[in-house]
């Protein structure tokens, strides 16, 4: 059974893992120093646990305890009650979903060994946002995608907002980063995978147009300037979502990188 451990102090050191939750460059470097990463939520919590991360402690209402009663009861970690006042001191914001997780990240694979048995993925260049990055999770999982990969500067699938947004999703998808942005890709190409280069521009192919391939990568990129050169010259075919007939007309000339994203992906898995 946990450690039931009451605390009422915000600067308690022990509490240390959940400091300040909303200081992005802190939790960086907090999180990549000591390894872990911080799930929120009775729902995501249990998605982490379940995927094998190991649970460093907890921080919860006291109300939570019989919800998570299951859980708490093979943890062998320490489960820190207390009351919202005191969370809300650690953590810098109000902890409405009233339970935190601190658990150890787990060593990530290669892209030669995340995409060996996929036949479909997505591949994120300097997708920054940590929000984007989560809602991508969730789109690609619940579309079919079998892996991820990740440029070098892309935002963490695994900070609290990536997670939250993504409904655990970052714990379903498998996914690797490269470590040579400029000549990532070549290990893609190696594998037999399509390049698709996903562009708003006009002369682009619609993306249901493109012929079946056995195996699609599909490039996504950053929020604002989207795929870089590089990328798209090195993409086997640039492929775009084809919009209404009134889209300039309305001052709409593409869609965000998460609705982007979504679309995109359905066509990816039928093709």
């Amino acid at each position: 059974m946990a450690r039931m451990v009451p605390v009422s102090d915000p600067a308690d050191p022990r509490l240390a893992d959940y400091v300040r939750l909303r200081d992005v460059n802190l939790r960086k470097s907090l999180e990549a120093e000591h390894g872990l990463f911080l799930a929120e939520g009775e729902k995501v919590i249990r998605r982490a646990v379940g995927a094998g991360h190991p649970v460093r402690s907890m921080l919860m209402a006291r109300r939570w305890a019989e919800p998570l009663a299951d859980l708490l009861d093979g943890l062998d970690a320490p489960v820190y009650v207390a009351d919202d006042a005191t969370m809300e001191g650690v953590a810098g914001f109000p902890v409405h979903r009233g339970a935190l997780a601190s658990l150890e990240r787990l060593p990530l694979p290669s892209v030669e060994e995340v995409v060996a048995d996929a036949r479909r993925v997505i591949v994120c260049e300097d997708v920054v946002d940590h929000t984007n990055v989560g809602a991508i999770f969730r789109c690609a999982a619940a579309l079919g995608v079998d892996a991820a990969v990740l440029a070098p500067r892309c935002a963490d699938p695994l900070y609290r907002r990536s997670v939250k947004v993504s409904m655990g999703a970052v714990f379903a998808l498998p996914y690797a980063r490269m470590t040579d942005r400029h000549g990532g890709l070549g290990a893609l190409r190696a594998a037999g995978f399509q390049l698709l280069a996903l562009t708003p521009a006009a002369d682009a192919v619609p993306i249901d147009d493109v012929p079946p391939a056995a195996r699609r990568a599909l490039l996504l990129g950053s929020e604002g300037d989207g795929l870089s050169s590089r990328w798209l010259e090195e993409a086997d075919v640039r492929v775009r979502i084809p919009m209404g007939e009134t889209a300039l007309a309305r001052g709409v000339d593409s869609l965000n990188v998460v609705a982007a994203a979504a679309i995109a992906c359905h066509s990816l898995v039928r093709g």
